[in-house]
């Protein structure tokens, strides 16, 4: 499953960049890809995992702006349809596992 994480932060103010830049951090240092401006996307292997993102993203949320969290499985997540552009990542987005022997 994934967690898709869609925020608006004002940047008016020196203070409103520092708290947008914080955000962001805390997305990325938590596995959070971006999948465009002010999208991010991070793959979850259980959905206890995922309510435990839900929450880490609760107790970070800026002061002010509009942060909105989406759900959806990967059968759901594939489906997106690319109506401009092409979707391109030097990122392994997949749940399989690899095994080495």
């Amino acid at each position: 499953m994934r967690v898709l994480v869609f925020f608006d932060l004002p940047t008016e103010t020196a203070e409103d960049r520092r708290q947008y830049r914080k955000f962001r951090r805390m997305l990325i240092k938590n596995g959070f890809l971006m999948l465009q401006e002010s999208v991010y996307c991070r793959m979850l292997l259980t959905p206890g995992a995922g309510q435990a993102v839900v929450n880490l993203i609760r107790k970070n949320r800026p002061c002010q702006g509009i942060v909105q969290v989406l759900t959806v499985t990967e059968k759901q997540f594939s489906g997106m349809e690319y109506i401009t552009g092409e979707h391109y990542s030097e990122v392994l987005e997949s749940d399989e596992r690899l095994i080495i022997l």
